[in-house]
């Protein structure tokens, strides 16, 4: 099976990605000649995962099929995982798809291109902690689901417990461990109100961060409000706390140790291991080597998103959705063009809308306008939880259309006044 062109990962960018090559190559041309293949049948868009996995977000409801997507875009989707990539022979290699008894559904199988782009994300970066494996991670839906089930467990048992109280410890101050802290407290006080007052019980959350401050990769004003607003809420924060061990009831720092009953690993990334096997050039936490064109080191294969080390001034560009989602639209030009044999002159540029932090239903922190050559705006309360929401939106808008993300917010906005916030599977 041969494609023009693959792309591997349906991340934010890679499903964007696929999503604009379809509809500009229409029915019959891109479901020929662009695949999406991705190791889920389903796509929830990454920066919402601290929601599903406090319960606030429903992953059944905000995931949207593959499938679907591929067929209204104009694309083709397999699903698979990436078994091995040969660069020099432009092949890639799919496992074999097992059911739950161990029996093969679908065999291996090799595809073939013209070009390939890699979008296959990163994960958690434990900077060789020991017993970092008694901690909760949150890379993909499956570990969102996982740690929401168990979350609803341990609610319930400190609830019914002599001691009422629940302890859980965070390892990262960055986005994802500020935002899940206070996503956990508002799930807690939702499941408090339908518990009764009989069966009230203290949630304790622990933020340890071994920088400076929270947030360090956002503008200090960001990082100063949010570490205000999280420790009125009752959340301590702890900084300049690097932690040495995991243990499967507390974790031990530089300062001490902080008991807790669930631990969640949230800081740095690290792209996957096998990257380095790939036989393209990788940096030391295995993200693709890409020039200011999101090229490889190898002809006719690209990167982007959090498994491309993209060059920024003397910096690389963050690992954010905003950047994938402006590579996408950079490669979709020239993967295009390089179908119609015309060449994109202009080199790939990252431009920083800002940024934005969500601190619960109606509060959130950040700046906008960020590096655009004006002043940075600070917006914070509603304001800025309305902005953030509006980012959410911007990504079904890319791989959805206009209208059909209309009818989706509201679809979605009336379920969640019928049946609450939280959602107890």
């Amino acid at each position: 099976m041969h494609y023009d062109i693959v792309v591997i990962g349906g991340g934010a960018g890679g499903l964007e990605l696929a999503a604009s090559l379809g509809r500009k190559l229409g029915r019959k041309g891109g479901r020929e000649r662009v695949l999406l293949i991705d190791r889920s049948v389903f796509h929830i868009w990454k920066p919402t995962l601290h929601e599903v996995a406090a319960g606030t977000l429903d992953a059944h409801q905000e995931g949207l099929s593959y499938m679907i997507l591929a067929r209204r875009n104009h694309f083709s989707f397999t699903l698979g995982e990436l078994a091995a990539f040969d660069p020099a022979n432009k092949r890639i290699t799919l496992a074999e798809l097992l059911d739950d008894d161990g029996r093969v559904l679908v065999p291996v199988r090799t595809i073939s291109f013209t070009r390939a782009v890699l979008a296959i994300g990163s994960g958690s970066n434990f900077f060789g902690t020991p017993g970092a494996e008694h901690a909760y991670v949150l890379e993909r839906a499956s570990d969102a689901e996982h740690f929401q089930r168990n979350l609803i467990a341990a609610f319930t048992r400190a609830a019914f417990s002599e001691h009422r109280s629940l302890g859980i410890a965070i390892v990262g101050g960055g986005a994802t461990g500020v935002e899940l802290s206070a996503e956990l407290l508002e799930a807690h006080q939702l499941l408090q109100d339908g518990f009764g007052a009989e069966r009230r019980f203290r949630l304790d959350i622990t933020i340890v961060e071994a920088g400076p401050r929270i947030l360090g990769g956002l503008p200090e004003k960001i990082s100063v409000q949010a570490q205000l607003a999280l420790e009125r809420k009752g959340v301590r924060v702890l900084t300049a706390t690097p932690v040495t061990e995991v243990k499967a009831d507390r974790l031990v720092t530089s300062t001490g140790e902080v008991v807790a009953d669930i631990i969640v690993w949230a800081a740095g990334i690290k792209a996957a291991d096998g990257n380095t096997g790939f036989g393209l050039a990788t940096n030391r936490v295995n993200q693709f080597v890409v020039d200011d064109r999101l090229r490889t080191s190898a002809a006719d294969i690209y990167a982007l998103g959090d498994c491309a080390a993209c060059p920024w001034g003397d910096k690389l560009v963050p690992a954010r959705a905003q950047a994938a989602h402006q590579q996408a639209a950079y490669l979709s030009k020239v993967l295009l063009a390089g179908l119609r044999e015309r060449n994109v002159d202009k080199p790939y540029v990252y431009r920083d809308f800002g940024s934005l932090v969500s601190l619960g239903e109606n509060r959130g922190v950040g700046s906008l306008m960020g590096g655009l050559g004006g002043p940075n705006f600070f917006v914070e309360g509603l304001l800025a939880k309305w902005v953030y929401m509006s980012l959410h939106l911007n990504h079904h808008r890319a791989i959805m259309g206009t209208l059909n993300t209309i009818v989706l917010a509201l679809a979605r906005l009336l379920q969640r006044r019928v049946s609450g916030r939280l959602k107890l599977h």
